[in-house]
């Protein structure tokens, strides 16, 4: 084998394992924005966008840049905001399902004071 043929061959297996490190960033960055995109869709079926707002809206311009990162071949940085997004959203979630607790509670405890009340007039008017 001449030496320009081992350096062609050399050349090709380097351009080989080049697009093979790419492929190999390009799934897990994928994989994180399919992630985030699904954190996103949940936040946003708990309620996430009336009750945490600003969560959602942070959670969904960091998936925007995700994608847009993704298909500029950015691996790097779609994973990163997918990460990001995905933290957001979850946020985002707990806090909707927080002000959902503390509204059946305070609802439950409404119903509690209506029942005493109601069970006091009932004791009074039997006192009389």
């Amino acid at each position: 084998m001449t030496t320009t043929n081992r350096l062609k061959m050399l050349c090709g297996v380097a351009a080989l394992l080049g697009l093979a490190a790419c492929a190999s960033d390009k799934a897990p960055a994928t994989a994180d924005v399919a992630v985030s995109r699904a954190a996103v869709a949940n936040a946003t079926t708990a309620g996430a966008a009336d009750l945490a707002p600003a969560e959602m809206q942070s959670a969904r311009e960091k998936l925007m840049r995700a994608n847009q990162a993704l298909a500029a071949k950015d691996y790097k940085s779609a994973q990163d905001l997918a990460t990001q997004a995905s933290a957001d959203a979850q946020l985002a979630q707990s806090k909707a399902n927080s002000a959902k607790a503390t509204t059946a509670a305070d609802e439950l405890q409404q119903n509690i004071r209506l029942l005493r009340e109601e069970l006091n007039r009932a004791n009074s008017t039997t006192q009389q």
